[in-house]
């Protein structure tokens, strides 16, 4: 197995917080490009505010957050907003292939290092700036978080309970998902780069790159002029599907019948019970229409079972079924502790810790966080020395003017 990866000697300008961004620098730091993370405790990152917390301990360093979106990275702690600080950071993207930002638009240009200035200062540069709207348009200056574009894109009319208010997906979803596109689009810049010697301004609208995980709504609507709207877990065109309670306190297995062969080995599964046996759930159609008594009689032949047990009889059976895990549960979950999901490092102030590392497994080197997340500002040293070659005397001008913050 090689130690080389493939973002060796690929350096990274991060000047990128909250999430989305972040977590796409971070495919580049795990496969390891030198990615250093420009910050400030004035104010810090979010996320560095936010929990878990090691041991419930509220600090700017111990937020496993800001530790999962961040590992494999440097820390430079700097005022972009201090006359040093600002030159700090223009050696910092003349050093980098790449700069990654993620402020609201314009913030950049305010601070005298918008694409422009980057382009003169490095021709071969890279610059990806990611926001919810993108860099223009009437909505250019629309500020917000992943929730804000979540709703705006619609992912809030169809993700809920329809006698409830819209619920949304799961956390900040176009946080979730923009990196997926944006490392992409990244590296095919990278590799047109390689190629032409040409840089590129790269301008990812968190908004239209979720839009993409719509596809099949937007079709439906362009096809059939159908609007579709909140079915909780349910689908519109097999049945049944769901969530189901099982034995223990909020224990629930998912269950999803896609075809009538998967209908007919649930029956088989759960003994073919007599509810089970009616005529009229042997078509999809006929299960759609009648799905409320049959989630009952599959809720009652769960409810004395472990949702593990479900799961397992179901899928021996070939219906596909999960149990609905908690974190807890994922930390003990045997696949991901085969694929080597989670990997523990040695964190600087909280010591050593999980962190989770990639969906996939790539032949020929171990692809995972190298190292642990930077505690704010623990590397200014190294990337100013070591990285910039400045001098002592430059560093403690620096050091001296409070850019270091």
């Amino acid at each position: 197995m090689t130690t080389t990866l493939p973002f060796d000697g690929i350096k990274v300008a991060d000047f990128a917080w909250i999430w989305a961004a972040p977590t796409t620098s971070k495919y580049f730091a795990d496969h390891g490009a030198t990615v250093v993370r420009v910050e400030t405790e004035s104010p810090p990152d979010l996320v560095r505010t936010v929990g878990p917390f090691k041991d419930g301990e509220p600090g700017t360093n111990r937020s496993h957050s800001f530790g999962d979106f961040n590992t494999s990275k440097y820390s430079l702690s700097l005022d972009l907003k201090n006359p040093q600080g600002a030159n700090v950071a223009r050696r910092l993207i003349g050093w980098a292939d790449i700069v990654i930002e993620s402020f609201a638009t314009g913030k950049m240009d305010d601070l005298g290092i918008g694409y422009e200035t980057v382009k003169k200062l490095n021709p071969s540069v890279i610059m990806v700036s990611t926001s919810l709207m993108g860099q223009t348009g009437l909505a250019s200056t629309y500020a917000g978080f992943g929730f804000h574009a979540g709703a705006i894109a619609g992912f809030y009319e169809i993700t809920g309970w329809p006698d409830l208010p819209p619920d949304g997906p799961f956390t900040a979803y176009t946080d979730g998902v923009a990196p997926r596109f944006l490392a992409a689009i990244m590296m095919a810049a990278l590799d047109h780069r390689r190629r032409t010697g040409e840089g590129q301004f790269i301008d990812a609208s968190q908004l239209e790159m979720s839009l993409q995980m719509l596809a099949p709504q937007i079709i439906d609507y362009n096809a059939s002029g159908r609007m579709v709207s909140r079915i909780g877990n349910r689908s519109r065109i097999a049945a049944p599907q769901g969530a189901y309670q099982c034995s223990g306190e909020d224990q629930w297995c998912a269950i999803a019948v896609e075809t009538d062969e998967d209908w007919a080995n649930l029956r088989s599964a759960m003994g073919k019970p007599t509810w089970a046996n009616d005529d009229r759930f042997s078509t999809t159609e006929g299960r759609l229409s009648s799905h409320d008594e049959i989630d009952k009689g599959i809720s009652q032949w769960t409810a004395d079972k472990s949702p593990q047990d479900v799961m397992e009889i179901l899928q021996v059976a070939g219906v596909p079924a999960g149990v609905v895990q908690r974190s807890s549960d994922l930390m003990r979950d045997p696949q991901l502790k085969h694929r080597k999901f989670f990997r523990e490092l040695e964190h600087s102030e909280v010591g050593n810790v999980p962190y989770t590392g990639h969906q996939f497994r790539i032949k020929g080197y171990d692809n995972g966080p190298r190292f642990a997340a930077p505690m704010l500002g623990e590397h200014n040293d190294f990337v100013l020395r070591d990285l910039l070659g400045m001098t002592d005397d430059e560093i403690t001008e620096i050091a001296i003017s409070g850019a270091l913050v």
